[in-house]
């Protein structure tokens, strides 16, 4: 199933794609080329409006790496929009903060492992 997207955050979308913040970077080293079930994963991926830090269409699920900006009330609310989106195009959404990514990557690692069919 083909997923829209708005075309002007391409730009942006590749940019987000050379500065991925530490955590980031290295969930990515763990999730790029099929290391997780042989699916694929893409990073920074549009999707409607949005771009997701990853996406496997495979299993039709996002994943997204929160920092600290994440947890202001104004954009709390932001991400329950968001996401509420992302679930009505049919896609599961995982969110994780930069800290357990760093501090916990194998439970980060299995939790999104065992969301993958």
């Amino acid at each position: 199933m083909f997923l829209a997207y708005e075309g002007k955050l391409k730009v942006f979308s590749r940019e987000l794609r050379t500065h991925m913040t530490d955590a980031e970077k290295a969930l990515w080293i763990k999730l790029r080329r099929k290391q997780l079930k042989g699916y694929q994963f893409y990073r920074q991926k549009i999707i409607g409006d949005y771009i997701v830090d990853f996406y496997c269409p495979g299993a039709r699920l996002v994943v997204e790496v929160d920092g600290g900006q994440h947890y202001g009330l104004e954009e709390m609310a932001k991400d329950r929009v968001r996401d509420k989106y992302l679930r009505e195009q049919g896609l599961e959404v995982l969110r994780f903060s930069d800290r357990e990514v760093l501090i916990e990557c194998e439970s980060v690692l299995e939790k999104i492992y065992v969301n993958l069919p």
